[in-house]
């Protein structure tokens, strides 16, 4: 930021908020879902911010949010958050913070943290019944160094650290069922193109107390390789192709909140990105289309026997 004299980001106007002094890439499906969310959760917050791309929102000192900001370690953030959580139940219970100066302890992390690094201390908070909202932007992959492949990289996707002829070789991890086996208080996915979707569930969960996870898939330009221009295309594919289920946890039920009532061949949503274009390049990769498309089918056609 070029104009040191402000304070705090409180003296800008909103228009600049989540925006001035950023280094984030053009297009960022990640930044997409935090605009959205954060127009609902206002500054009443803590964020707790993992090391990841979202860290890289602050310069210091000045970060974008209105609310407070916390950074830290990768596999830090709820340990973090549980700190900050009591620290302000202390407060109110002296008597020195009232009901309506109280702050809602927020984790914002990438999927590294969320699926891998943070995990265990993510299941240690949710085991104590932490009252906080976990935020993650999953854009399938280490995308702050590199993208090398996380517990969120999707089966035959490219990345830096998977280059052989069928990308990576594993399956990406089903954070959402690894959150409600825990039974905690809300659990839902959404993605930036589907703004409507998203607003319902913040709003669900910024209603709730306990632990609740809000999974956003971040389509990432640089990471997937497309043109920043069709993030939001590319997220919407991921609804209309089945790849990105849209549902939520809550009340011990899963309910999904959008289904596709005649869902797109897998390959529009593949095809758009070069991550996955050894898959059709020299030449076309049949069986292992047919095991991505099958493992889909798979899925939806489960929840209707």
């Amino acid at each position: 930021m070029s104009e040191t004299r402000f304070q705090t980001m409180k003296d800008l106007p909103s228009c600049h908020l989540l925006g001035t002094g950023t280094a984030l890439c053009a297009g960022c499906g990640g930044l997409e879902a935090l605009h959205e969310i954060y127009d609902i959760l206002g500054e009443k917050t803590v964020v707790v911010n993992a090391a990841g791309c979202m860290t890289l929102l602050a310069v210091y000192p000045f970060t974008p949010f209105r609310g407070s900001w916390l950074y830290t370690a990768m596999a830090s953030a709820p340990a973090g958050a549980q700190g900050v959580r009591d620290a302000l139940d202390i407060l109110l219970a002296k008597g020195r913070l009232t009901a309506e100066e109280d702050l809602q302890t927020v984790v914002l992390t990438g999927d590294g943290a969320a699926y891998g690094m943070g995990l265990s201390a993510t299941s240690g908070a949710i085991e104590r019944g932490l009252d906080f909202l976990y935020l993650c932007y999953d854009n399938e992959g280490y995308g702050n160094t590199g993208q090398q492949y996380s517990g969120a990289t999707p089966h035959g996707a490219r990345t830096a650290t998977s280059k052989g002829p069928c990308g990576y070789p594993g399956y990406k991890k089903d954070l959402f069922a690894i959150w409600a086996a825990h039974r905690p208080a809300y659990v839902a996915t959404v993605v930036g193109a589907e703004p409507l979707d998203l607003a319902r569930k913040i709003e669900q969960a910024k209603n709730r107390q306990g632990p609740r996870l809000i999974l956003s898939l971040a389509p990432c330009p640089t990471g997937w390789d497309f043109d920043p221009s069709e993030t939001a295309q590319i997220g919407r594919l991921a609804v209309q192709t089945g790849v990105w289920p849209l549902k939520e946890y809550r009340d011990g039920q899963v309910v999904h909140t959008k289904v596709p009532q005649k869902r797109l061949p897998v390959e529009d949503y593949l095809k758009r990105q070069g991550r996955f274009a050894h898959l059709f390049q020299p030449q076309r990769n049949e069986a292992l289309l047919q095991e991505i498309q099958a493992r889909i089918d798979a899925y939806w056609d489960n929840l209707q026997s």
